[in-house]
Protein backbone atom coordinates (compact mmCIF):
# COMPACT_ATOMS: atom_id res chain seq x y z
CA UNK A 1 0.00 0.00 0.00
CA UNK A 2 1.43 3.27 -0.78
CA UNK A 3 1.93 6.09 1.55
CA UNK A 4 -0.09 8.28 0.02
CA UNK A 5 -3.55 5.61 0.55
CA UNK A 6 -2.26 5.33 4.44
CA UNK A 7 -2.52 8.79 5.12
CA UNK A 8 -5.46 9.60 3.59
CA UNK A 9 -7.47 6.30 5.92
CA UNK A 10 -5.26 8.36 8.78
CA UNK A 11 -7.01 11.38 8.02
CA UNK A 12 -10.52 9.45 7.70
CA UNK A 13 -9.78 7.92 10.63
CA UNK A 14 -8.93 11.24 12.35
CA UNK A 15 -12.15 12.88 10.99
CA UNK A 16 -15.04 9.68 11.59
CA UNK A 17 -14.25 7.72 14.29
CA UNK A 18 -15.38 10.17 16.91
CA UNK A 19 -18.79 10.76 14.87
CA UNK A 20 -18.83 6.60 14.13
CA UNK A 21 -17.86 6.49 18.22
CA UNK A 22 -21.45 8.38 19.09
CA UNK A 23 -23.01 6.40 16.30
CA UNK A 24 -22.24 3.09 17.31
CA UNK A 25 -23.22 4.13 21.00
CA UNK A 26 -26.33 5.28 20.93
CA UNK A 27 -27.10 1.73 19.20
CA UNK A 28 -24.76 -1.17 20.57
CA UNK A 29 -23.35 -2.03 23.75
CA UNK A 30 -20.46 0.54 25.42
CA UNK A 31 -18.10 -2.47 25.26
CA UNK A 32 -18.75 -3.43 20.78
CA UNK A 33 -18.28 0.02 20.46
CA UNK A 34 -14.78 0.55 19.09
CA UNK A 35 -14.37 -2.97 17.78
CA UNK A 36 -17.29 -1.95 15.53
CA UNK A 37 -15.31 1.48 14.22
CA UNK A 38 -12.78 -0.49 13.49
CA UNK A 39 -14.58 -2.73 11.56
CA UNK A 40 -15.74 0.07 9.59
CA UNK A 41 -12.31 1.58 8.89
CA UNK A 42 -11.38 -2.37 8.18
CA UNK A 43 -13.85 -2.18 5.43
CA UNK A 44 -12.95 1.35 4.18
CA UNK A 45 -8.92 0.06 3.79
CA UNK A 46 -10.26 -2.76 1.78
CA UNK A 47 -12.91 -0.74 -0.39
CA UNK A 48 -10.59 1.84 -1.05
CA UNK A 49 -8.08 -0.51 -2.13
CA UNK A 50 -9.80 -1.05 -5.44
CA UNK A 51 -11.67 2.38 -5.66
CA UNK A 52 -11.62 5.64 -5.32
CA UNK A 53 -14.80 6.98 -3.04
CA UNK A 54 -16.44 10.38 -3.93
CA UNK A 55 -17.44 11.01 -0.87
CA UNK A 56 -15.86 9.97 2.02
CA UNK A 57 -18.36 10.70 4.68
CA UNK A 58 -21.59 9.38 3.10
CA UNK A 59 -19.57 6.07 2.29
CA UNK A 60 -18.30 5.61 5.50
CA UNK A 61 -21.44 6.14 7.26
CA UNK A 62 -23.03 3.69 4.70
CA UNK A 63 -20.49 1.33 5.75
CA UNK A 64 -21.60 1.71 9.64
CA UNK A 65 -24.87 0.92 9.05
CA UNK A 66 -23.98 -2.31 7.20
CA UNK A 67 -21.73 -3.16 10.03
CA UNK A 68 -24.74 -2.45 12.65
CA UNK A 69 -26.80 -4.83 10.64
CA UNK A 70 -24.03 -7.55 10.80
CA UNK A 71 -23.45 -7.23 14.29
CA UNK A 72 -27.17 -7.28 14.74
CA UNK A 73 -27.71 -10.87 12.71
CA UNK A 74 -24.36 -11.84 14.29
CA UNK A 75 -26.08 -11.19 18.22
CA UNK A 76 -29.13 -12.67 17.40
CA UNK A 77 -27.72 -15.96 15.91
CA UNK A 78 -25.68 -15.89 19.03
CA UNK A 79 -28.42 -15.75 21.77
CA UNK A 80 -30.46 -17.95 19.77
CA UNK A 81 -27.84 -20.79 19.71
CA UNK A 82 -27.55 -20.52 23.31
CA UNK A 83 -31.02 -21.12 23.96
CA UNK A 84 -32.43 -24.73 25.08
CA UNK A 85 -35.13 -26.32 23.48
CA UNK A 86 -37.86 -27.15 26.02
CA UNK A 87 -38.58 -30.88 26.89
CA UNK A 88 -41.45 -32.56 28.06
CA UNK A 89 -39.48 -33.66 30.55
CA UNK A 90 -37.96 -30.67 31.55
CA UNK A 91 -41.48 -29.35 32.21
CA UNK A 92 -41.75 -31.20 35.83
CA UNK A 93 -38.67 -30.74 37.64
CA UNK A 94 -38.63 -33.68 40.18
CA UNK A 95 -41.05 -36.68 40.97
CA UNK A 96 -44.07 -35.11 43.19
CA UNK A 97 -44.18 -38.13 45.81
CA UNK A 98 -47.42 -39.06 47.87
CA UNK A 99 -45.06 -37.81 50.86
CA UNK A 100 -44.76 -34.24 49.35
CA UNK A 101 -48.29 -33.77 48.29
CA UNK A 102 -49.36 -34.87 52.12
CA UNK A 103 -46.92 -32.12 53.28
CA UNK A 104 -48.25 -29.75 50.76
CA UNK A 105 -51.53 -30.25 51.84
CA UNK A 106 -51.01 -29.84 55.72
CA UNK A 107 -48.97 -26.64 54.78
CA UNK A 108 -52.18 -25.45 52.86
CA UNK A 109 -54.64 -26.67 55.99
CA UNK A 110 -52.43 -24.53 58.20
CA UNK A 111 -51.92 -21.17 56.07
CA UNK A 112 -56.09 -21.46 55.55
CA UNK A 113 -56.32 -21.98 59.84
CA UNK A 114 -54.10 -19.20 60.19
CA UNK A 115 -56.23 -16.61 57.99
CA UNK A 116 -59.16 -17.64 59.83
CA UNK A 117 -57.57 -17.22 63.46
CA UNK A 118 -56.59 -13.83 62.26
CA UNK A 119 -58.68 -11.06 64.25
CA UNK A 120 -61.75 -9.89 61.90
CA UNK A 121 -59.98 -6.46 60.53
CA UNK A 122 -57.04 -7.74 59.86
CA UNK A 123 -58.37 -10.76 57.92
CA UNK A 124 -61.07 -8.80 56.26
CA UNK A 125 -58.19 -6.24 55.09
CA UNK A 126 -55.67 -9.43 54.04
CA UNK A 127 -58.66 -11.02 51.92
CA UNK A 128 -59.77 -7.98 50.26
CA UNK A 129 -56.02 -7.46 49.41
CA UNK A 130 -55.00 -11.10 48.68
CA UNK A 131 -57.92 -12.74 47.59
CA UNK A 132 -60.14 -10.09 45.99
CA UNK A 133 -56.90 -8.03 44.25
CA UNK A 134 -57.99 -4.47 45.72
CA UNK A 135 -55.36 -1.53 46.21
CA UNK A 136 -54.60 -0.48 49.97
CA UNK A 137 -56.61 2.78 48.66
CA UNK A 138 -59.60 0.60 47.87
CA UNK A 139 -59.48 -1.26 51.01
CA UNK A 140 -59.05 1.79 53.31
CA UNK A 141 -62.36 3.24 51.62
CA UNK A 142 -64.16 0.21 52.07
CA UNK A 143 -63.60 -0.52 55.75
CA UNK A 144 -63.42 3.51 56.48
CA UNK A 145 -60.06 4.06 57.57
CA UNK A 146 -56.40 5.23 56.67
CA UNK A 147 -54.66 3.69 54.04
CA UNK A 148 -51.57 3.70 56.48
CA UNK A 149 -53.93 1.53 59.36
CA UNK A 150 -54.43 -1.07 55.69
CA UNK A 151 -51.16 -1.43 55.79
CA UNK A 152 -50.94 -2.22 59.72
CA UNK A 153 -53.44 -4.44 59.11
CA UNK A 154 -51.98 -6.43 56.48
CA UNK A 155 -48.35 -6.95 57.75
CA UNK A 156 -49.67 -7.95 61.06
CA UNK A 157 -51.85 -10.68 59.02
CA UNK A 158 -48.69 -11.72 57.09
CA UNK A 159 -46.85 -12.18 60.69
CA UNK A 160 -49.28 -14.13 62.20
CA UNK A 161 -49.97 -16.38 59.22
CA UNK A 162 -46.16 -16.97 59.10
CA UNK A 163 -45.94 -17.71 63.00
CA UNK A 164 -48.57 -19.71 62.66
CA UNK A 165 -46.95 -21.52 59.37
CA UNK A 166 -43.40 -22.60 61.70
CA UNK A 167 -45.52 -23.79 64.60
CA UNK A 168 -45.68 -27.19 64.70
CA UNK A 169 -49.29 -28.83 63.94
Amino acid sequence: MSKERNNDLTAWIRQYSLGLRRYFARRVNDADVDDLVQEVFVHLQAKRQDTAIANPQSYTFAVARNVLISHYRRQKTRSHALHDSVVAEDEIPDFISPERTAIGMQEYRRVVQAIVNLPPRARAAFQFHRFENMTYQAIAQRMGISKESVKELIHRALVQIRQHREEEP
